[in-house]
């Protein structure tokens, strides 16, 4: 080999070296997860970390329903023992679904407020019990110092992670799809959000509102604020004073986040203000599909040139009403598609032998299936982003939390058909998934969120990961936290200047009207001359 071909070689070498992304290797990172498919979609992150090359450790509690605890998955574990157990975790999380799929309907504006409050303030108690749990741990808390990790994954579904990471001082992240109303997001993390065109999330609206919406979208703002301030913030900030031992806030501690992952993109989301450590992770779960068991492959190639449906409420619903099962049925039975139903509960009467019912289902390899003509969802966001990533169109039914708002988003980009879980009828099924089906503009617009979504420079995964190693290398990313997190918040508003500029301008007024009066009386005041004379 000539110089000038080594030279060349080196040259090469090099440059393909400086396009090589920066990797730490052999890194400490604790994580913090939720529960159900909060659980399910820090797990893609936590496997990725760990083919990596990092030593993860996950935090996790006794009655915990979802966090693998079996270390043989690659991870370290640490069980905190709390005093209430995983069925009384599942107990409460199905009194709430019960409730806000069947009752919340029928109870007034006063008497559903109520019932939420109580049903959150039990949640708020077992959290709560967790943190105290965690915080007397003086023995693992001393452990975990020792250890030096270099960063802690938190998702605040669970509250108490960050906390955690004040504690050992160190680097956090946030993992987060959805707070209320995008409180956390905006009080929190002082994300910008203009209430003239950032619609609040539980209203169900676009970025393009006429006036009575926007003038209800800046109340209702208002109001979820004021709900987080004094129904949540004032129940966590005392506890967290007391762990810490010195004044401190949720929101203060949250504000303290390096990077937020939030797991959205532009595919899903209107288009919006950012901050430099917010950063779009939608979709970062999906992946090609698999082959599917060979007795479900069987089933799904019977359907012929019809093809399949796909149908889903998720991982929290454990049961539906004979009413509704019987309902959503008869709908299914009356379509010419095979229909693979993920369901638990008693057999519905009305089943036809077009739908299979399944504890369990390969989701997103069946999505991924050429076969599949549509998917009916409760709108999570894990599901949601499977269908955009293989372009398939879909009938919503959403249920609670930030679901009605997820299939608003797709009804709004033609993507989807939304109907009213309670109300429908076995016809008004039957009606959106023909229309899903055989309107071609539904897979149209899904195929072309699709390519949005693909056509990014890093895989969302890949990004998570990226940002977690980026955080880690520089020992935290505090150069991109805006200066709001240390204003006041007359300082954010400048009130202060307003109030400033406003003395000014009367200080000015007062003196011109002043010098006005003062010269008014000097030229037109008689002189006692003329009114002696006179």
């Amino acid at each position: 080999m000539s110089a000038c071909e080594r030279a060349a070689l080196c040259f090469l070498l090099l440059l393909g070296l400086s396009q090589t992304p920066l990797y730490v290797t052999a890194g400490k990172i604790l994580i913090w997860p939720g529960e159900f498919s909060h659980w399910l979609n820090i797990k893609v992150i936590i496997d990725e970390l760990i083919a990596r090359g990092h030593d993860v450790t996950i935090i996790t509690h006794s009655a915990t329903p979802s966090v693998n605890t079996d270390q043989s998955w690659g991870y370290n574990v640490e069980i905190i023992q709390v005093p209430h157990t995983k069925q009384d975790v599942i107990n409460m999380l199905d009194e709430f679904t019960k409730y806000w799929m069947y009752d919340v309907q029928h109870g007034n504006m006063i008497q559903t407020s109520l019932k939420i409050k109580e049903i959150l303030d039990m949640s708020t108690e077992k959290n709560q019990a967790l943190c105290r749990e965690l915080f007397a741990r003086e023995d693992l808390l001393e452990k975990w110092r020792k250890e030096q990790f270099d960063i802690l994954l938190t998702d605040p579904v669970n509250m108490c992670g960050e906390l955690l990471a004040l504690k050992l001082n160190l680097p956090f992240i946030i993992s987060l799809r959805y707070s209320i109303g995008s409180t956390l997001e905006r009080l929190c993390g002082q994300l910008p959000t203009p209430p003239s065109y950032v619609p609040v999330v539980s209203l169900g609206y676009t970025d393009k509102m006429d006036f009575p919406q926007r003038v209800k979208n800046i109340l209702v703002s208002l109001f979820q604020d004021f709900l987080f301030t004094f129904l949540t913030a004032s129940k966590w900030d005392p506890l967290y004073s007391e762990l810490m031992g010195k004044p401190t806030t949720l929101c203060e501690t949250m504000g303290k986040a390096d990077i937020w992952l939030i797991r959205t993109y532009w595919d899903f989301e209107y288009p919006r203000p950012l901050l430099p450590n917010f950063k779009f992770v939608g979709g970062l779960h999906c992946k090609p599909a698999k082959p599917l068991p060979k007795e479900m492959e069987d089933f799904v190639q019977s359907s012929g040139d019809d093809g399949i449906v796909v149908f889903s409420l998720g991982s929290m619903i454990r049961n539906l009403s004979n009413e509704r099962a019987n309902t959503i049925a008869s709908a299914l039975g009356q379509i010419p598609q095979k229909v693979l139903w993920r369901y638990k509960g008693e057999k519905p009467e009305t089943l036809a032998p077009n739908t299979r019912i399944y504890e369990w289902i390969p989701q997103n390899d069946l999505l991924g299936h050429p076969k599949t003509k549509a998917f009916i969802t409760h709108g999570g966001t894990n599901g949601i982003y499977e269908a955009i990533y293989h372009g398939v169109p879909m009938v919503g039914l959403p249920l609670f939390a930030d679901q009605p708002d997820n299939i608003n988003h797709m009804k709004t980009k033609g993507a989807a058909v939304m109907l009213d879980f309670n109300k429908m009828e076995a016809k008004d099924l039957k009606q959106a998934i023909n229309d899903v089906i055989n309107n071609p503009s539904y897979k149209e617009s899904m195929m072309r969120l699709s390519r949005i979504h693909h056509d990014q420079p890093m895989k969302p995964l890949d990004q998570a990961v990226y940002w977690i190693e980026f955080v880690m290398r520089n020992k935290g990313a505090k150069h991109l936290r805006v200066e709001a997190h240390n204003l006041t918040w007359y300082q954010y508003h400048c009130l202060d200047v307003a109030a400033f500029l406003l003395s000014v301008i009367a200080l000015v007024m007062f003196i011109f009207v002043k010098t006005c009066s003062w010269l008014f009386r000097k030229c037109f005041r008689k002189t006692p001359a003329k009114s002696k004379k006179e």
